[in-house]
Formats: structure tokens, sequence, C-alpha cells
């Protein structure tokens, strides 16, 4: 009976912690929207945005952004080709290996990420604290 009980609190506590995924998704990706951006798109950004400022951030291969990111290969080309369509990174040939490709921000794609980052902040802080609280 204990070992029940044990694992209907460890399955339940896999569901508070999806539901708490879903409605934090939920709400990043509404807080977002205003700006044109959905979460994916701001990890994508955020990601790229690491590194120092006299550096401009840094450049990924678009592999090491789907093992960071959570998000298919195809999911992410896809996403990558939008957010470069809209002028907010580019891609370039990898020069280590012709096969890759790296991302980097550009300057619109900086800009924009600087002044979303304390609307995703904002979230991540309320949804996560109220979590905490329970």
């Amino acid at each position: 009976m204990a070992a029940k009980k044990a694992e209907q609190e460890l399955v339940n506590q896999w569901r508070d912690i999806l539901a708490l995924h879903a409605r934090t998704q939920c709400e990043l990706d509404r807080a977002l929207h205003g700006h044109g951006l959905c979460a994916s798109d701001f990890e994508v950004l955020d990601l790229l945005s690491e590194g120092s400022a006299a550096d401009g951030g840094c450049t990924y291969r678009v592999q090491e952004i789907a093992d960071r990111i959570h998000l298919s290969q195809s999911a992410l080309s896809r996403l990558i080709a939008r957010l470069e369509k809209d002028g907010l990174l580019q891609r370039a040939m990898c020069a280590e290996d012709r096969r890759g490709v790296r991302v980097t921000l550009t300057d619109k794609g900086r800009a924009l990420h600087g002044e979303v980052r304390p609307v995703q902040r904002a979230v991540l802080t309320r949804m996560l604290t109220d979590s905490a609280d329970r």
C-alpha cells in the first residue's frame, strides 16, 4: 500500500511539472506575441545572445541549438528560417565542417532580444515564484 501511494505521488508530481510547463509556455507565448515572437523564438534569441557585448553574442551550429532548445531538427530549421527572414539572425556555412550551418544574431535580433528579455523574465518570475509558493 505504501509503495502504491509513493508511486501515485510520483505520478502526481510529474503531472504537476507538466502542468506548470504548459501554463508557463502559454503565458510566455501570450506575453511575447505582441512583439512578434513565441516562446521558442525567444529561446533561440536568448541562447544566441549569450556572451559578451564585445563579441556580439554567440554563434551556434544548428544542431547545438536543437540540443539546447528541445525542438526537432525540422521544427528548428523552420523557426530559424523565419527568424532569418525577419532579419533577426543570420546563417552562414560552418568553416570547420561545410555540412554544418552556424547561426548568429543580427543587430536587429539583439535589439529585439534586449527589449523582450525583461518581459520573458517577468513571466518566468511570476509563474515559477507562484508555483514555488503553492
